[in-house]
């Protein structure tokens, strides 16, 4: 788990990094700009979903079918906040675009996602907080 969190902090580094070494135009030029940043948003959103079902699955939280359940189950059971667990939600969904590749995401989309990169700060700050690591 601990592991897990220590390479979620780099990613998150690593994007604030890339969001102030690149800009949205460099992300419509350069294909590999590009798909850095779809990778280093994947791997991070799925850090998380892979911390989320690990705690549902140790604490007990009930049986989830999706992703999405996992954040939802620590939302109900105080681990995370509402309206944070709202937003990592949906980065799920972003996750299972990225992935699966269903529609193509618009670069200046794609950059504004380096917005998460605070709300995956905030879920650390709070499932380390809530005492679910121990």
């Amino acid at each position: 788990m601990l592991q897990r969190i220590e390479q979620l902090e780099e990613n998150i580094r690593s994007l604030q990094q890339f969001k102030e070494e690149h800009s949205l135009e460099s992300i419509r030029r350069n294909r590999f700009d590009e798909w850095a940043l779809r990778y280093g948003l994947f791997e991070s959103i799925q850090i998380l979903i892979d911390l989320s079902c690990h705690l549902v699955h140790r604490y007990n939280l009930g049986a989830v079918k999706s992703y999405g359940e996992c954040i939802r189950r620590l939302v109900e059971h105080g681990y995370l906040e509402a309206a944070l667990g709202e937003r990592l939600t949906g980065a799920v969904g972003l996750r299972n675009l990225l992935i699966h590749e269903y529609a193509r995401i618009d670069p200046e989309k794609l950059y504004g996602f380096l917005e998460l990169t605070g709300d995956f700060t905030d879920f650390i700050r709070q499932i380390t907080g809530q005492g679910a690591l121990e």
